[in-house]
């Protein structure tokens, strides 16, 4: 039987032994009969791994553990949103709660959207409650948008949360008339960086010609065009992908493209060029003019294809539902383990995060224990681990549920 998380939390030891779980995702998929073990901030152990219950407890390598008894349920690394503004937008519709714009010039590279993050904000509890332990959040506006992060969800500073301030170049693809026009502004971009870096002394002097961005934008744009971090650009039409796959052959830069709506025109070319794709399951159509090609098993063709893809909510408060647009994409054709490794694994490794996502020995301890199949509409989180910390299964929505439940006025309960 398993203990409340509050219990669990209570017990304040280093090291949680977690076992009985009908299936445990491991990198090379679901398997049953996996004890994890879970201490400090890592997996310590996964597999067969001998340890003896002692009341509420366990033990294990001669230490005393906590112990948690998943019984009938299910066990994954925890959910990563790979498309979410989470700790930067409170409220959509009021400008004062969204901190994600840099404004200005239309190349804002230097700029860094994890120097805004709030990690106190009430939306990430709601997230964090069903799972999601872990969001790559990006900048807007302008044509080159500024540098995403990788967070975790779980503390109360910056220092604590932001486990990667720069993961990744946002690039939004509306810096002209057209698509062609987009992809001029960004080659120049590129070959203006590499210029500069070979002209620094002289730049300095006014000795060369105007530049595309400003230094500090040019500096921070030398992670792309080395290769460091990838530049994130949307293109749903399948031949805006190709255009930027060229680009990607002819500078050698990382990509990863969101949306990729018609990918499965051209999934053979995505998975030669090792290019990951972000994708919305819930495309069923042509949604615009640039999804006429769009298809519900869209997710399902491309991983077929070798492509590796992320499936994301596309959402910050709804990021929660990231699990169910998983099993939409399973119900349309995607294999269940690669459903549940496109919303864990995928994004972790392509944003460079390897460590990330994965049920392994060494890993960060993002553990979520579920009550049922983890993409099942019915199954909810029944324990939470963040860098091997149990997180309270509570956010400002139960406990607004929890004050008004009881009406006041009568002393009848609520719905």
């Amino acid at each position: 039987t398993m203990i409340a998380l509050t219990a669990l939390a209570a017990l304040a030891a280093d090291c949680t032994v977690l076992s009985g779980a009908s299936e445990v995702y491991m990198p090379d998929g679901p398997r049953n009969g996996v004890t994890l073990v879970l201490d400090g901030e890592r997996i310590v152990a996964a597999g067969t791994v001998a340890f003896e219950v002692i009341g509420v407890g366990a033990r294990w390598n001669g230490r005393n553990c906590a112990h948690v008894d998943a019984a009938g349920g299910s066990v994954t690394a925890g959910l990563i949103e790979a498309r979410a503004q989470l700790g930067i937008t409170e409220i959509d519709l009021e400008e004062a709660t969204r901190d994600l714009d840099g404004g200005g010039d239309p190349v804002r590279a230097a700029l860094r959207v994890a120097d805004a993050y709030d990690p106190m904000s009430a939306v990430i509890g709601v997230q964090r409650t069903a799972g999601v332990t872990g969001a790559i959040i990006h900048p807007e506006g302008g044509f080159i948008a500024g540098r995403s992060a990788f967070v975790s969800l779980y503390g109360e500073r910056q220092a604590d949360t932001v486990v990667n301030p720069v993961v990744a170049m946002e690039a939004t693809g509306h810096h002209g008339p057209s698509g062609g026009a987009d992809l001029l502004a960004l080659r120049e971009l590129i070959d203006d960086t590499r210029a500069w870096r070979a002209n620094q002394a002289a730049f300095e002097r006014n000795g060369t010609r105007a530049y595309a961005a400003s230094r500090l934008d040019l500096a921070a744009m030398l992670d792309v065009v080395d290769g460091r971090i990838p530049l994130v650009v949307s293109a749903d039409r399948a031949a805006d992908i190709e255009a930027f796959l060229r680009l990607r052959a002819e500078t050698g830069i990382r990509l990863v493209i969101v949306g990729a709506a018609e990918g499965w025109r051209v999934a053979d070319a995505l998975a030669v060029a090792r290019v990951p794709v972000i994708v919305d399951p819930m495309v069923y159509g042509p949604g615009s003019v640039d999804q006429l090609a769009g298809r519900a098993d869209n997710p399902a063709l491309l991983s077929a294809a070798g492509v590796s893809v992320t499936i994301s909510t596309f959402g910050t408060h709804n990021a929660r539902n990231l699990r169910q647009y998983a099993g939409n994409a399973v119900r349309a054709g995607m294999g269940h383990t690669v459903a549940i490794a496109a919303i864990t694994s995928a994004p972790a490794a392509a944003f460079g995060l390897a460590d990330r996502g994965r049920l392994a020995v060494g890993a960060p301890a993002d553990v979520v224990v579920w009550s049922g199949d983890p993409l099942e509409l019915s199954t909810v989180a029944r324990y939470v681990w963040i860098e091997g910390a149990p997180v309270p299964l509570e956010n400002r929505q139960t406990r607004l549920r929890d004050k008004y439940r009881t009406l006041p006025s009568t002393g009848e309960s609520g719905p």
